[in-house]
């Protein structure tokens, strides 16, 4: 995946929806933070962009997400011609630390603009550590592998992770839990606190 790609992807979204908004919460939102060229290969290997639409209920975050997938989603016209999928998602899809919101890094440009320059379209990325909150708790072999290759780049603090891990709802805290304990086992990582 690119950056050009998660751009259009942005802009895409949010003209499917009729939304001037969108949030990115998978792995490609990445791309929000570092360009392609300074990731390493496991972390933009995904054709697929996991897109949040905004909306006032989950019933209507769902709907969108549904109206996304249908037109953008895998197997889709726009994945044959696109060479990259739009996944509509809703807030049940994945696991976010307290204040996400807060840290939300704004991909928005020219290249997120309708045809003509008018309106510029916003795809709201995650924050690298709560990016890699997400994939922990999710606890996949390709998440970790996810994880593990920003770590060993030096583009994520470990530290900052762990401490933002207890934060997610308390639902998911066993996987938070387990996600801290695979980031201790990396070394010299404290826990919070101590």
């Amino acid at each position: 995946m690119r950056r050009d790609q998660l751009e259009h992807a942005i802009r895409a979204a949010c003209q499917i929806i009729g939304s001037r908004e969108v949030i990115v919460v998978g792995s490609q939102s990445i791309l929000g933070t570092y360009r392609e060229e300074d990731l390493p290969n496991e972390a933009t290997m995904s054709l697929e962009i996991d897109v949040l639409p905004l909306a006032g209920t989950n019933e209507e975050t769902a709907r969108l997400a549904d109206v996304i997938e249908g037109v953008a989603g895998e197997f889709s016209p726009f994945e044959d011609l696109h060479g990259f999928s739009i996944d509509g998602v809703d807030l049940s899809t994945c696991v976010l630390p307290g204040g996400w919101r807060d840290r939300l890094v704004a991909v928005s440009n020219d290249n997120t603009a309708a045809p003509g320059g008018d309106p510029v379209f916003t795809g709201w990325c995650l924050d690298k550590e709560d990016l890699c909150v997400a994939k922990l708790c999710a606890f996949r072999e390709k998440d970790r592998e996810f994880v593990g290759a920003l770590i060993a780049a030096r583009l994520v603090d470990r530290a900052l992770i762990v401490e933002r891990l207890p934060t997610v709802e308390a639902r998911f805290e066993a996987a938070a839990e387990r996600a801290a304990a695979w980031l201790r086992s990396w070394g010299d990582v404290a826990s919070p606190g101590s």
